[in-house]
């Protein structure tokens, strides 16, 4: 009989949520039968269907908000369906496996009841929650304490952890006391089948000779804002052959749309939104240089971004700040402003690479190499397996 497996992801749709279906694909090309619960969402308000033999059930969401209590609302709403759904699944189809898909840390209350039907809880860290709150809020208040309380009660009831780098298993296993033979790194690399360079478009550079790149959620640890004023100080100095390009969607996005027509910047950047991944490939195979804002803070220094691996993985040299996870991804495939110089170096560091079109094939090349000989999906689906069977042999004991 196949072993069965639940993954739940509560913040995107899937298959939207590239890390979330590259794992659902895996372990069903490797044989287990494998089940996805997740919020509907824009382009993917199906209820149930099925792609390539993965069964996916969408549950209701809530409007989008941006506040604490916004927050509470909404992982109080997607707990209900998440609950609701679970049971279903479970009466008409059986599972053997939950995984549950931070943030937030609260889908371990899900699997609470099925771990006395001896059903095994895997816990897929993609986001440290506390420090996320921290980032978005700047205060440890209550909520602050219950994202804490929260991700020790999840490290407590996991009989497996996969993260995403050694930060966060280094965490997993001295703040949340697992046995490091329970916590394995599965890395959020590129596919390299599908996400690939495609022929630059010269008409996505908006007229101008050059294009700079980003892709991410437009919210406050994204650093956007920070994005903006690199913009502007690009444009003070006098260039006016620069254009910004910014693609994807999220609660930031209207208020940072109105931010760049305040700052003047309507002639040299524009953002897409969400949008289908062929058009994103074709506009980030044009840009000349990609670019992580992500604000320095602790959350984005533990943090790796699946956007610095698509960039490099597109041959395409980077600027951000000096992070821990973000130069360990990166290396030398990026340049990395000064993080209390801010906005300015970011700027600084840009427009040298422009004018240094030989260092920007060579950090593109670089890259490449980087995700082609260690950071590609491909590399992460051992350890996403031996997480599998770690936590199966847990079920025979």
């Amino acid at each position: 009989m196949k072993q069965k497996v639940l993954i739940i992801v509560e913040n995107a749709p899937v298959p939207f949520d590239t890390r979330v279906w590259k794992e659902a694909s895996s372990l069903h090309q490797n044989g287990y039968e494998v089940t996805v619960l997740c919020p509907a969402g824009k382009g993917y308000e199906q209820r149930h269907e099925v792609i390539n033999r993965i069964r996916i059930y969408r549950h209701p969401v809530p409007k989008e908000r941006s506040t604490p209590l916004g927050y509470l609302w909404e992982y109080c709403w997607s707990l209900f369906w998440e609950f609701f759904y679970t049971w279903w699944i479970f009466l008409r189809r059986g599972f053997h496996v939950i995984q549950g898909c931070n943030p937030p840390d609260d889908i371990f209350s899900i699997a609470l009841p099925f771990k006395l039907l001896g059903i095994k809880y895997i816990f897929d860290h993609h986001d440290v929650s506390p420090e996320l709150y921290l980032s978005k809020y700047g205060r440890k208040d209550v909520l602050y304490r219950t994202q804490a309380w929260l991700e020790r009660l999840t490290y407590h009831f996991s009989d497996v952890v996969m993260v995403t780098n050694s930060t966060y298993r280094d965490r997993a296993v001295t703040r949340g006391g697992l046995d490091p033979k329970d916590v394995f790194i599965v890395r959020n690399g590129p596919d390299l089948r599908t996400f690939r360079p495609v022929p630059p478009q010269p008409a996505l550079k908006h007229g101008k000779p050059y294009l700079i790149g980003y892709v991410g959620t437009m919210s406050v640890q994204e650093g956007l804002d920070i994005l903006l004023d690199v913009a502007l100080h690009i444009k003070g100095s006098g260039r006016r052959d620069v254009h910004f390009t910014c693609i994807g969607g999220g609660p930031g996005l209207a208020g940072l749309r109105k931010m760049a027509q305040d700052k003047g910047l309507d002639d040299m950047l524009n953002f897409t939104g969400r949008i289908p991944e062929e058009q994103l490939l074709e506009i980030l195979s044009t840009a000349d240089v990609c670019v992580n804002p992500d604000r320095p803070c602790q959350m984005n220094d533990m943090s790796t971004m699946i956007k610095i691996m698509e960039y490099m993985a597109l041959c395409k040299p980077i600027v951000q700040f000096n992070l821990k996870e973000g130069r360990f991804s990166a290396q030398e495939a990026s340049l990395y402003a000064d993080n209390e110089k801010g906005a300015a170096d970011f700027a600084t560091k840009i427009a040298w690479l422009l004018e240094n079109p030989d260092e920007r094939r060579r950090m593109g090349e670089f890259g490449r190499r980087r995700v082609e000989e260690e950071l590609a999906w491909d590399y992460s689906v051992a350890n996403l397996l031996a997480a599998y069977r770690r936590v199966f042999r847990k079920g025979t004991q």
